[in-house]
């Protein structure tokens, strides 16, 4: 099967790693438990709007961009690893800045992630695969509405809420375990 997987909070560990960069910065004692909004990053990290927190986030002449400096979620490389060797093709569809691409490239790279095909698109839906796994609040009922057919899972995070129609997972071997039930035809896993 095509599985659609999302990046930033769901492999990569997106607000580990810039609340972990923003206190070496500016010396303030963020954690990623405090991120429980999906646009209020900006507020808890101090800026006035969005914009400033990605123009922060964009890297400077002394640093590259946030998305150089994350770590993976727990068990995402694995789970990965483990779904590529028994003939699952990962699909990368990611929403990113422009400016954030290179960055993300060698994150990918850096990382060993087993992919041949990357998606660098804000409607998501555009990309047609048999699972997805996400955590925007934003693109979830959009892949439920846009591909009804797919299975859409939500990687349960603070700043998501239940969205009819997809599967909530916790954890990558949750997510694993999923998928395998979908690879079966097991219909219970399907509704």
């Amino acid at each position: 099967m095509r599985l659609g997987i999302d990046l930033d909070g769901v492999v990569a560990a997106f607000n580990d790693g810039w609340t972990e960069l923003h206190n070496a910065e500016f010396g303030g004692a963020l954690h990623p438990d405090m991120v429980t909004m999906w646009n209020g990053l900006h507020a808890l990290a101090g800026f006035d709007d969005m914009a400033s927190f990605w123009a922060w986030a964009r890297g400077n002449d002394t640093r590259p961009s946030v998305f150089r400096h994350l770590d993976l979620v727990p068990g995402a490389s694995e789970t990965l690893r483990r779904l590529d060797d028994v003939g699952h093709r990962i699909v990368i569809v990611t929403s990113k800045p422009r400016w954030a691409i290179s960055d993300t490239l060698h994150w990918l790279a850096d990382h060993d992630i087993p992919t041949t095909e990357i998606h660098f698109v804000d409607r998501k839906h555009e990309v047609a695969c048999d699972v997805y796994l996400d955590d925007a609040p934003v693109v979830l009922p959009d892949l439920v509405t846009h591909r009804p057919d797919a299975r859409v899972c939500r990687f349960v995070r603070p700043w998501n809420t239940t969205v009819a129609g997809a599967h909530d997972v916790e954890s990558w071997d949750e997510f694993e375990r999923l998928v395998s039930r979908f690879a079966s035809g097991d219909r219970d896993a399907a509704q």
